[in-house]
This record gives C-alpha cells, sequence and structure tokens, in this order.
C-alpha cells in the first residue's frame, strides 16, 4: 500500500503546475516579503521559536500566502489543516478542532488551521473559531486578499495578528524565475533552458507581482520551447501577444508614460489621460503607484477649482486598495477622467511652497499674543488671548484683525484664480481683505 501510494504521488507531480512543484518549503527558499519574515522580523522570530500567534495573511494573489502557512506548518512540525471559505463550514471547523484534540493528546502537537479566503466566512462562521482561537486549540492562519478590517470581524481581529504580504517586485519574480529554471528536481533544470534578463523582465512585467502568475507564464513559455533552447521575445509574443507590452517600469518609457499622464491631466485632457493610464494598467504598473498620481494631481493642479476632486481622488485611492484588479481600472478611470475634465488651479500649491520658504529661510516673527493659547491658568497674565475677537460673534463671521506675525504683515501667499469654485474664494476673499486682494 505504501509502494502504491508512493507512486500514485510520484505519478501525479508530472501533471502539478510549475508554480504548485516550486512551493518554497523553507525560509531559504521564501523570495520576497523582507518586511514581513525577513531575518530578525518579529514574525520569522515567532515561527522559529515555534511561538506563532494566529494571524491573518492579507495581500494580493500569488504573493506567498498560502506557502507562508505551509512552511510554517513544517518549521514548526504541526498538523496543518487546510479550508477554503468557499466550500467549507461550521461542521468542517469542528471536526479539526475534534482532531486537534487527538493531536494535543497523542502526539503532543499543535494544529494549525489554514483558511484561505477567510473573508469569505460570513459572521457566524467567524464567531466559531473565537473560543478555538483564543484558547490555544487551534492556531489560525487566514489569507486574504481583502482588506481584513472591512471584511473580518472585530472580535476575530482582535484575537489574531495581521501580516500585510506586498506585490512581489519584478526583480523577485526574475529571482523565483531563474529557481524554477535552474531547479532539476522541481522546476524545468532537466530541460536546460536559457532565458535572458529581457525575457524574464518581460514576463514578469505581465505578471503583476504574481509568483504564481510568473511562474504559469513560465512554464507556457517553456512548453512552446524545444530542450536546450533559449526563450525569447519572439515565442513570448506569439504566445501572449497583445499583452506583450513594451512598457518599461524602470526605463524611459515608464517615466515617459507617467510625465504624459499627469500632463494630460493638468491639461484637461480626459481622453489623453485615459489612454495613458490604459497603457500603465496594460503594462502591470502598480495600481497603487497610478493612484497616488491622481490624488496629486487633484490637490495640486485642480486644487480649490474643485475641491471634490480630491474627494473623488482618495476614493479611488481607498477603492483600489480595497477591489484590487482588474476592477480596480473602474475607480481609477472615474477618477482620471474626473481629475482631467475638473477646472484647474495650483494657487494652494504655490502658496503653501511660498510658506515654506519663508517658514525656512526668514525670521517670521512670533505669534501675535490675542491669537496665543488662552485655554490655562495665567494665559492673561501673560496678555495671551487679550482682545481676540471671535469671528462668529460678528456680522457674517468676520471681523478684521491682524493674523499674521508682524514681521509678515500685509503678506500675501494664496492667489485664487477665476476658475471653477475658487472664483467664489476669491470674491469672497476680496471682501475681507480689499488691500491683499484686488
Amino acid at each position: 500500500m505504501d509502494l502504491f501510494a508512493a507512486a500514485e504521488q510520484s505519478d501525479n507531480s508530472k501533471y502539478e503546475p510549475l508554480a504548485q512543484r516550486m512551493r518554497p518549503r523553507t525560509f531559504d527558499e521564501f523570495v520576497g516579503q523582507e518586511d514581513a519574515v525577513g531575518k530578525g522580523k518579529y514574525l520569522r522570530k515567532m515561527i522559529e521559536k515555534d511561538q506563532l500567534p494566529s494571524l491573518i495573511l492579507y495581500g494580493p494573489p500569488g504573493t506567498g500566502k498560502t506557502t507562508l502557512a505551509q512552511m510554517i506548518a513544517t518549521i514548526t512540525d504541526s498538523c496543518f489543516k487546510k479550508l477554503n471559505a468557499v466550500s467549507a463550514g461550521i461542521g468542517d471547523i469542528r471536526k479539526i478542532v475534534d482532531e486537534a484534540a487527538e493531536q494535543r493528546r497523542f502526539y503532543q502537537k499543535k494544529t494549525i488551521i489554514f483558511i484561505d479566503e477567510i473573508h469569505r466566512f460570513n459572521k457566524s462562521q467567524q464567531d466559531v473559531l473565537l473560543p478555538y482561537v483564543e484558547d490555544g486549540r487551534l492556531v489560525l492562519i487566514g489569507a486574504t486578499t481583502e482588506n481584513p478590517f472591512f471584511e473580518v470581524n472585530h472580535a476575530l481581529l482582535s484575537r489574531v495578528r495581521i501580516v500585510r504580504l506586498s506585490a512581489l517586485s519584478d526583480s523577485d519574480l526574475m529571482h523565483i524565475m531563474r529557481l524554477a529554471l535552474s531547479d532539476s528536481e522541481r522546476g524545468l533544470g532537466k530541460r536546460k533552458l536559457q532565458a535572458t534578463n529581457q525575457v524574464l523582465d518581460a514576463i514578469a512585467q505581465l505578471s503583476g507581482g504574481d509568483g504564481r502568475m510568473a511562474l504559469n507564464l513560465l512554464e507556457q513559455a517553456a512548453a512552446m520551447a524545444e530542450d536546450g533552447s533559449e526563450l525569447s521575445m519572439e515565442l513570448l509574443g506569439s504566445i501572449f501577444g497583445e499583452r506583450l507590452q513594451s512598457y518599461d517600469k524602470k526605463g524611459d518609457n515608464h517615466y515617459d508614460t507617467v510625465s504624459a499622464f499627469i500632463k494630460s491631466m493638468r491639461g484637461s485632457d480626459p481622453d489623453a489621460a485615459i489612454h495613458y493610464l490604459a497603457r500603465m494598467l496594460a503594462g502591470g504598473e502598480d495600481i497603487n503607484f497610478i493612484a497616488r498620481r491622481v490624488a496629486i494631481c487633484a490637490a495640486e493642479d485642480v486644487g480649490n477649482a474643485d475641491p471634490f476632486a480630491l474627494v473623488v481622488a482618495m476614493a479611488a485611492v481607498q477603492a483600489v486598495q480595497f477591489v484590487g484588479m482588474p476592477e480596480a481600472r473602474i475607480p481609477l478611470a472615474e477618477a482620471v477622467t474626473y481629475v482631467a475634465s475638473a477646472p484647474k488651479s495650483n494657487a494652494a500649491y504655490m502658496a503653501i511652497d511660498a510658506a515654506l520658504g519663508d517658514v525656512r529661510h526668514r525670521d517670521c516673527g512670533s505669534v501675535p499674543e490675542h491669537l496665543r493659547d488662552s485655554h490655562y491658568k495665567g494665559a492673561a497674565k501673560l496678555g495671551h488671548g487679550i482682545d481676540y475677537k471671535y469671528a462668529h460673534n460678528y456680522p457674517h463671521h468676520f471681523v478684521r484683525q491682524q493674523y499674521l506675525p508682524t514681521a509678515m504683515k500685509g503678506i500675501t501667499y494664496y492667489h485664487p484664480t477665476s476658475n471653477g469654485r475658487e472664483a467664489r474664494l476669491g470674491e469672497y476673499l476680496k471682501s475681507c481683505w480689499p488691500e491683499r486682494y484686488k
């Protein structure tokens, strides 16, 4: 029976995808996630000391969540039970709890329950885990691509540690593929295939930080190549077609595209902005990087001409993190077209830079005494807060008094434009300070 099982396992391994065969078994083989499990990091130490707390691994697909859970079980010599929240139910959890009691009693082993896509468990299913996680009968490792602070019950969150995994860098993906090409036991080493950095970099860009996808794409390319041959860009083009982009996230093309993207939004051309957004998305650009650029443009180039642009941009930043690709393209497109179509003003941006310049390079004087904090005993004796006029006690909720330090009296940093909503701000300021806003 043992011989039959071994033969069956060996036969099955022939059909396992490359990504499954190349799963790291130790930290020496694990690539990336230095912030989470690098040498000297908290989680790494707890795993090596066999003092692992329950935790939730949160990150994009293909970043090592399942692999890390399996490695933890192996390193700590624990009983490893895996469930997928899509198909598992409360009965499956209770069965594992009963088995965990036997493992602890007879084999002195703790049980790690790994729940993939834990965000798909409903509240009652998550609640079932609480007593077992709290009393240590189970060590829970949950994995999710969704923000656990939105998708996991607070009661369960309070009992686990959140570990965020990041999308793998292109250099990480290239290293993983080189390991697969050279590994004769589990990888493609016996086929003696060669691949240039250009080819591996192209596959890495197509993969978008997903290690599983990188190995899947490499395996597809290898299937079309002869043993001992070199994987070429022409071969990749024949397999992946239009997915193979010339967009280089580290080269001139990257900076040129990003520059054109920002300048198109600033120049109020939503069609051009959407075009460059599509180039970046098709080329595998980090969606969080794109969202940050949109938010910066909303603040710097739209400003108070339409303050709602920043609200839309920040909503896109959150949505991108929440939904991920491919759906993230939709809130990004919404924000990009809104920012590009909004009236423009950089007055607030120019104002803060001018003020910072003065603060850093001039003696700007002291805060006027009537504006200083007066909410403590003895402040009045120091003259603080005396003669301050509370604006809401006056008509139109405005009263003229000195706000700037005496050394800066009369200076104007903010120059509202006549664009959009900012025109109304300018008119109001002219009525308040006609000597400054003429």
